[in-house]
């Protein structure tokens, strides 16, 4: 009785009484065995010794049972963040992406036994995280991982270590998470630990992510890199814009999601918006929302009015990095100012952060379709002066949208891919001041029921020219119908290039082709179903007089168009053989009208005109010298640099108008950029800058601006006063690269004259061990 008594008595007794008693019997065990070599035992003796062994064996084969605790944990953010493609963000933090495992080591205070303890991970976000809303999720471990669901699995122990792997479902909501760890024994309180934060994102390297992009090379473009081109201009004169998208510079993460944390839905129900926050398209739309400041505590301010006494003139970015940061640290006041380019190079900068392949594209004359009837109605007056105020529809010079890679499960098979998204505030979707996404084949194929917004994008590319007279107040007759001026030359920087990329025929079929009327007429069938077109001038577009014109006209260049020079054209006209036969000798007088152009299609008044008139005789051609003097255009321009040569023809003896026009884009200044030595992270680089006064008269309040992400923390100006007509302007700028790999410095020079001198220069930098 006395052997049982004592077992029985040691299960009662706490954890360190237990292992003080195994200790001490064991000693005595040892001794009492010693002794008993030497001499006899006694009955009682040798029963007490049994009794020992019994006890010792006993609690040498039971489980430990004192309680397990946390003594620290390692989330392994090196190794994670690389393994994951953010350690471009960082590597003190975790960020991970979804339906990707991730390691993080446990530290107990004795050994961890997978049988007897049990432990419970749980995940949080969201202000007030519940698991009906799946912001918060609780999760044991398992041998492998549980499908689509939060798991923890490869459970491997060292010593008092647990390495343990997680993963979160495809589908799970992005942001910022608690991870947290609960230890529960059957006799003891549950105890909880936190573990840390980390931030899951989404996941294009995934197969099971709606984001997945199959293409390594896309990868690297549309996530990885973080500088690129916007290009600007006129469909004849494309320009391409360096950009410092800058993605993952410090803090630019935590501004995305604060961004979210302001949009209208968090707002009004927080709950509700992080739990649809697993969802590309919802996330796509609350950031184009956000980017503008139209309806909420927005990003940018957007401003067309020439006036930037207030603020930054949108030429002068050169990155998204200062902008989002602005808005930060002013606790979410808008940012002034934005155009189209600035709106959408930001919502790129926050897409590829959060982990959604993103691209800039441009559309060069592209339409803003105000009434919906795929036709833009334009006025001349007969004195060739564009009458921009008799319409509400206008024709930008260039427009600049995101395009972002996704599946679209809520359209039928076959519209996933590339989807139109548009930050710019345009006209409103569903109340808000948004657009998209759109898929770019439902737009090439004229679905316009498809969501969203896909008929107002159909008519930015596709819609319908018509130009008109105007006299009195009254339209007068038609001198254009163009069914391929709108939607020309859609770009976007090319993959692993400095080149750009011609992806018109994403969005629609060749001009003229039998394929690209069709898709006009099922998008309008769509529009207007058996009512047919609002159109107000239908009835004059039916009865327009569309006979072969008499004279070819054309307006050309005479040399190339420099900024702060006279500009040279020839108008060119040819009488064409048989047209007019009855008229020996046209009468021609010519009415020519510049103006400048801004960059939503808007025209003040002439700053030129001129009046001159011709004879043609059948099948003759004249070329007629054209001089717009710089003293005409110099205090008139726009920032854009754009001018509009119009010209109205009348046939004396028919009174027939025709119409001739020619947009120009004067040529500015360029920037010499030479770099010294070899790039190195933490080694100094110098960086010379210089460009030219090619003008006639003096640049004023110049000022010379440099960024670049891995190459500059913010950025760096350097004031360079007035540059005389003539003169070279030289600058030396010294850098420390923190980065390693392909970057790319940015430069503008702005000076009150000219606002857009840009250059940028793609630098190699060496990792520090190589230097």
């Amino acid at each position: 009785m006395a052997g049982k008594n004592a077992v029985r008595m040691c299960f009662f007794l706490d954890a360190r009484r237990r292992n003080e008693l195994v200790a001490i019997s064991s000693t005595e065990c040892s001794l009492q065995i010693k002794g008993a070599f030497t001499a006899t035992p006694s009955a009682e003796i040798a029963t007490s010794i049994l009794d020992i062994i019994i006890i010792v064996i006993i609690f040498n084969h039971l489980p430990p049972f004192s309680v397990l605790r946390l003594r620290s944990s390692n989330l392994q953010s090196p190794k994670n963040n690389k393994e994951h493609h953010t350690s471009e963000i960082g590597s003190q933090r975790l960020f991970v992406r979804r339906a990707q495992d991730f390691a993080i080591t446990l530290k107990f205070d004795r050994s961890f036994h997978a049988d007897t303890d049990r432990i419970t991970f749980i995940v949080e976000t969201g202000p007030q995280p519940t698991e009906s809303l799946g912001t918060k999720v609780r999760f044991v471990p398992t041998k492998a991982r549980n499908g689509n669901h939060w798991s923890a699995f490869d459970l491997s122990t060292y010593e008092n270590s647990l390495q343990v792997s997680l993963s979160s479902p495809a589908n799970a909501i992005i942001g910022r998470y608690l991870l947290k760890v609960e230890i529960s024994h059957p006799s003891v309180q549950t105890e909880s630990y936190l573990l840390g934060e980390f931030i899951l994102l989404f996941n294009p390297w995934s197969s099971e992510d709606e984001v997945y992009l199959p293409s390594q090379t896309q990868l690297q473009e549309y996530i990885m890199m973080d500088y690129g081109f916007i290009f600007k201009g006129h469909e004849n004169w494309i320009t391409p814009w360096p950009w410092n998208y800058g993605q993952f510079e410090d803090d630019i993460i935590d501004i995305c999601f604060e961004i979210l944390d302001k949009n209208l839905n968090f707002l009004r129900n927080p709950s509700k918006d992080y739990s649809q926050r697993n969802s590309v398209m919802y996330v796509c739309r609350v950031v184009s929302a956000m980017i503008n400041s139209n309806d909420d505590s927005g990003v940018l301010q957007g401003n067309w009015s020439e006036d930037y006494s207030r603020g930054v003139n949108p030429l002068e970015w050169n990155g998204s990095v200062a902008i989002l940061r602005q808005w930060h640290a002013t606790g979410g006041q808008p940012v002034k100012y934005g155009q189209c380019w600035v709106f959408a190079a930001v919502m790129c900068t926050v897409m590829r952060c959060l982990g959604v392949p993103t691209r800039v594209i441009t559309n060069f004359r592209s339409a803003h379709n105000t009434d919906g009837n795929l036709t833009i109605d334009m006025f001349y007056d007969k004195h060739a002066e564009m009458m921009p105020w008799e319409r509400r529809d206008k024709i930008w010079n260039f427009h600049v949208w995101n395009e972002c890679w996704m599946t679209r499960k809520d359209l039928p098979p076959g519209y996933d891919g590339w989807q139109v998204l548009d930050p710019t505030p345009q006209e409103t979707s569903r109340g808000i001041f948004c657009c998209g996404p759109a898929s770019v084949k439902a737009i090439k194929e004229g679905d316009i029921q498809l969501a969203y917004d896909t008929p107002f994008v159909f008519a930015e590319v596709n819609a319908d020219e018509v130009i008109w007279l105007k006299d009195y107040g009254q339209v007068m007759e038609i001198l254009s119908h163009n069914t391929s001026a709108i939607g020309k030359k859609i770009s976007t920087k090319m993959v692993g290039s400095d080149k750009r990329q011609d992806v018109t025929n994403f969005y629609k079929y060749p001009e003229g082709s039998a394929e690209e009327r069709s898709v006009f007429m099922k998008a309008s069938r769509i529009l207007f179903g058996s009512t047919g077109s609002s159109y107000p001038y239908m009835e004059r577009m039916r009865t327009a007089w569309f006979q072969e014109k008499p004279v070819k006209l054309q307006l050309k260049l005479a040399k190339t168009p420099e900024w702060g020079q006279d500009l040279a054209f020839l108008l060119k006209a040819r009488r064409l053989q048989g047209s007019e036969m009855g008229i020996k000798q046209l009468l021609l007088h010519v009415w020519l009208s510049a103006q400048a152009v801004f960059h939503g299609g808007y025209a003040p008044a002439p700053l030129w005109r001129d009046q001159l008139s011709f004879s043609l005789v059948q099948g003759e051609e004249k070329e007629l010298p054209i001089t717009l003097p710089f003293t005409h255009y110099k205090d008139q321009m726009s920032d854009e640099k754009l001018i509009r040569l119009s010209g109205v023809v009348e046939i004396e003896q028919t009174r027939r108008k025709l119409l001739v026009i020619k947009d120009i884009s004067l040529e500015l200044p360029h920037l010499t950029i030479e770099v010294f030595g070899q790039a190195a992270v933490g080694k100094k680089l110098r960086v010379s800058i210089s460009f030219t006064n090619t003008q006639d008269e003096p640049l004023q309040n110049c000022v010379l601006m440099v960024e670049g992400s891995g190459l500059i923390e913010g950025q760096k100006t350097v004031d360079l006063g007035t540059l005389q007509s003539g003169d070279t302007m030289q600058a030396e700028v010294e850098l420390i690269p923190t980065k390693e790999g392909a970057r790319q410095l940015q430069v503008l020079v702005s000076c009150t004259e000219v606002k857009e001198i840009k250059g940028y220069k793609d630098i190699f930098v060496a990792s520090a061990s190589s230097a």
